[in-house]
C-alpha cells in the first residue's frame, strides 16, 4: 500500500490517522511534508485530548490563516 493511502500507520497516533483520513486535503498535504515537520505534528497531537479538537487541528493545517 502506498503511504498516500496508507491509513493507520504504525509509527503514526491513531486520533491524528483518523483526522487525516476525514479531510483528504491535509491527509496528502501531512504527507507531502518532509518528515521532521510530520514529526512535529504529530508531536503536537500528543497535547490534544479529544476527537473534537483533533479535527479541528487537521482541518487547520490546509485551512487559510486570517491576518
Amino acid at each position: 500500500m502506498d503511504k498516500e493511502h496508507q491509513i493507520y500507520a504504525p509509527d503514526m497516533p491513531m486520533g491524528l490517522d483518523i483526522a487525516l483520513a476525514k479531510n483528504r486535503n491535509a491527509m496528502n498535504y501531512f504527507h507531502s511534508l518532509p518528515e521532521a515537520a510530520q514529526e512535529q505534528i504529530k508531536e503536537h497531537t500528543h497535547s490534544i485530548t479529544n476527537k473534537h479538537d483533533m479535527q479541528a487541528y487537521v482541518d487547520s493545517l490546509v485551512q487559510p490563516t486570517m491576518s
